[in-house]
C-alpha cells in the first residue's frame, strides 16, 4: 500500500481454476479496481505512494506504472531477483545469482550497474560463497528474508554481504560505501532491519545464544552505530515482528516482554516507556494511522495481536501519546476470528475491507472457491496449564460410540494450531470424516499465550511438550467421553514430526501409531540458531541434545508401536520415501501394507 493512501495494490488471479496471480490496484478515491498487469506474478514490491511496481517475471524485470497502467520489460545486464524500487521510483534496484554469487545492481536513467560484488572472490572465504543483497541462513531462522534495503531518499542501499560471516554497509549510488560497525564477534545474528519512517537505520542484532540483544541506530553517514534499548532473557530474546521502528515524534518503538509484579505479557515500548497493556499480546506491528484530534507526530499504531483468547487474533489501535490513564489499546476488528491488517496513510485495510477513517471505501473482490469443509471444532482451556485443545469431529457424528483419536502436532511446537480461522481446519476436517476424533492441542512452546508459555521448554522441549499432549488428552476424555483412548495416532510435519516420532518410541503406552514427515532425526545437525533457541549451546549440553534425538529414542525402545516416516529414515525403522494422504489414511487405520 501507498504511504499516501491513494492506492491500494494487491495479487488475484481471475478465480478458483487460474492458478496464474495478476496484479491489481484499487484506486481508493473512486473505489475502483483496476487490472494493471496479467499473471504469472509471485511477488511485487512498489515506491514509497505505490506509483510504480515492480517485479520479476522469468528472470527479467517489468516496471508497473500503478496510475497510468502502463507496463514495460527494463533491459537489465542481468537476470533478476528481488526487483525493488527506490522509494521515489526512479531506480529498480535487484539481485543476480550470475555466477553462482549473489550482486546487488542497479538500473535506472543511467543504464544498469553494479553497486556491489564480489564474482572474482566467490570462495574465498572459508570455501563458501560471498553475496551481496540476500539474507544469511542464520536470519533465514529468524524469519528475516529480505537482504538489502533502500534510504527514504533514495540515494543509499544498506545491504548484508554474507560470507564467512554476515555483515552490513552503506553503499551511495555515486559508488561510495561504509562498513556498519558493531560487536559483530558478540553480536551475530541481525534480525530485524528497517529503514524508513524518516530516520536512520535501525537493527536488532543477538548473541549466538540468543539470551541478550540489541537494538542499534545506525549513523547512515558513518556507519556508527548508538544502542536504544537491551533486551535480554535467561530463555532467548524473541523479538517482535514489525520492530524497532521510529515513531514520528523520533522515539524508537521496540517489542519486549513484561515479566514482573504479576505480569507476563508481550508489549511495546518507545524509548522505554510502555504503550501497550499487559494484557495484550502483541503479534505484530502493522504501522500507524492519524489519530483524530491528536498532532501528526502523535498517531495511533495498527497492532495484530491476542487479548486474552489465542485461538483469535484481533487487530488494535494503540495511542502513542501516554496521557494520564496509561497505556491504551482499541480493538478495531469487531468479530471473533483470525484477522490481519495493511496501513498506509490514513487508509487501513482489514482482512478484505478497506477504511479511510471511519468510513468504508470498498471491499476487495474474493473470487477463490468457497471452502470445501465447514468445520466446527469444539475449542477449549484444558489442564491447569490451560492448555489450548481443540476437538473436531467427523460431520454428522452422533454420540454414543468410542471414535478413534488422531492427534493432529501440525509443524510442531512454535506454531500454532488451534485457532478460529477455518482455512486451518480444512485438511484436519477431511481425517475427520475418514473416521477419526481429531485432537489439536497446543502444549507450552507455542506462542499466542504468554512469553513463559512460549519459553518454559527451553532445555527441555520433548519432555514438557509430550507431557502436555498426554495430559491433555486424558482430561479431554472426561469432556468428550466418546473418544477412544486405546486407539491413538499421532501425526506432525518437521518438529511435528520429530514429537509424533518421539510420542510412540517414548511413550508407546499411549500413542499407537504415528505418521512423521519430514522430522528432525538428530537436533546436531539443526541450523544451530533453530536448535539453540530451545536446546541451547551443544558444546555446553550434549546429553540435552541426545535426550532429544530421534535416533537415541528409537536405539532405547523396543520398537513396537507402529511408525511411518515420510522423508527420513531410522534404525531399525521402516521408511517410506512418499505418501499420499490415503497411503498414511491406511496406516493409520492399521491396514497399511508392510
Amino acid at each position: 500500500m501507498g504511504g499516501d493512501g491513494s492506492r491500494v495494490v494487491f495479487l488475484r488471479s481471475a478465480g478458483p481454476e487460474d492458478p496464474d496471480a495478476a496484479l491489481w490496484v484499487l484506486t481508493v478515491a473512486t473505489a475502483t479496481e483496476t487490472q494493471i498487469s496479467k499473471g504469472p506474478i509471485e511477488a511485487y514490491a512498489v515506491d514509497r505512494d505505490a506509483r510504480i511496481a515492480a517485479f520479476a517475471r522469468d528472470g527479467r524485470l517489468v516496471r508497473a506504472d500503478l496510475i497510468g497502467g502502463e507496463v514495460t520489460e527494463v533491459a537489465t545486464d542481468e537476470p533478476v531477483e528481488d526487483p525493488r524500487p527506490d522509494p521515489i521510483g526512479r531506480n529498480i534496484g535487484y539481485v543476480s545469482r550470475t555466477g553462482g554469487s549473489a550482486s546487488l545492481r542497479v538500473v535506472g536513467p543511467g543504464g544498469d550497474r553494479l553497486i556491489a560484488g564480489e564474482l572474482g572472490n566467490a570462495w574465498r572465504e572459508h570455501g563458501g560463497l560471498i553475496s551481496w543483497g540476500v539474507p544469511d541462513p542464520a536470519a533465514v531462522q529468524f524469519g528475516r528474508r529480505r537482504g538489502w534495503w533502500w534510504s527514504p531518499d533514495g540515494r543509499q542501499i544498506l545491504a548484508t554481504r554474507s560470507g564467512a560471516a554476515a555483515s552490513l554497509h552503506l553503499l551511495d549510488l555515486d559508488d561510495g560505501w561504509v562498513d556498519v560497525h558493531w560487536d559483530r564477534e558478540t553480536y551475530p545474528y541481525v534480525v530485524n532491519v528497517r529503514w524508513a519512517d524518516g530516520g536512520g537505520p535501525l537493527i536488532t542484532v543477538l548473541r549466538r545464544m540468543q539470551q541478550h540483544g540489541l537494538v542499534l541506530a545506525i549513523d547512515p553517514r558513518t556507519g556508527e552505530t548508538q544502542v536504544h534499548a537491551e533486551l535480554a532473557d535467561a530463555r532467548w530474546v524473541e523479538p517482535v515482528d514489525g520492530t524497532p521502528r521510529h515513531l514520528p515524534d523520533g522515539r524508537v518503538l521496540v517489542g519486549g516482554e513484561l515479566a514482573h509484579d504479576g505480569f507476563d505479557a508481550r508489549c511495546l515500548f518507545a524509548d522505554g516507556s510502555l504503550l501497550t497493556p499487559p494484557g495484550l499480546y502483541v503479534r505484530r506491528v502493522v504501522g500507524t494511522l492519524p489519530r483524530t484530534g491528536a498532532p501528526s507526530g502523535a498517531p495511533d499504531l495498527v497492532v495484530e495481536g491476542t487479548d486474552g483468547d489465542p485461538a483469535a487474533q484481533s487487530v488494535f489501535r494503540v495511542r502513542t501519546s501516554l496521557g494520564g490513564g496509561g497505556a491504551e489499546a482499541r480493538k478495531i476488528s469487531l468479530t471473533p476470528g483470525w484477522h490481519q491488517a495493511f496501513v498506509g496513510g490514513d487508509v487501513l485495510v482489514l482482512d478484505d475491507t478497506v477504511w479511510r477513517g471511519d468510513a468504508r471505501v470498498a471491499t476487495l473482490g474474493n473470487l477463490a472457491a468457497p471452502l470445501p469443509y465447514h468445520p466446527r471444532p469444539v475449542l477449549e482451556r484444558v489442564t491447569d496449564r490451560r492448555l489450548p485443545a481443540a476437538v473436531l469431529y467427523p460431520a454428522g457424528f452422533v454420540g454414543g460410540a468410542k471414535i478413534p483419536v488422531l492427534l493432529t502436532l501440525g509443524d510442531g511446537p512454535g506454531h500454532q494450531q488451534v485457532t478460529s480461522d477455518p482455512a486451518a481446519w480444512q485438511e484436519r476436517q477431511w481425517w475427520a470424516d475418514a473416521g477419526f476424533a481429531v485432537v489439536s492441542v497446543d502444549s507450552r512452546g507455542t506462542p499466542g499465550v504468554a512469553p513463559s508459555f512460549e519459553k518454559v521448554v527451553h532445555r527441555r522441549l520433548g519432555d514438557v511438550a509430550l507431557t502436555d499432549q498426554v495430559d491433555a488428552l486424558h482430561v479431554l476424555l472426561g469432556k468428550h467421553p466418546d473418544l477412544d483412548l486405546s486407539s491413538v495416532s499421532v501425526r506432525g510435519t518437521g518438529l511435528g514430526g520429530w514429537l509424533a516420532a518421539l510420542a510412540v518410541l517414548r511413550r508407546p503406552e499411549v500413542f499407537h501409531r504415528a505418521v512423521a514427515r519430514q522430522p528432525v532425526t538428530d537436533w546436531a545437525e539443526v541450523a544451530p540458531p533453530f536448535a539453540e533457541r530451545y536446546l541451547g549451546d551443544r558444546r555446553d549440553a550434549p546429553d540435552v541434545y541426545a535426550h532429544h534425538s530421534l535416533l537415541e529414542a528409537a536405539a532405547q525402545s523396543d520398537h513396537s508401536r507402529p511408525l511411518l516416516l515420510v522423508g527420513a529414515a531410522l534404525p531399525g525403522c521402516s521408511s517410506v520415501s512418499a505418501a499420499t494422504l490415503d497411503e498414511e489414511l491406511a496406516f493409520l487405520r492399521g491396514a497399511a501394507k508392510k
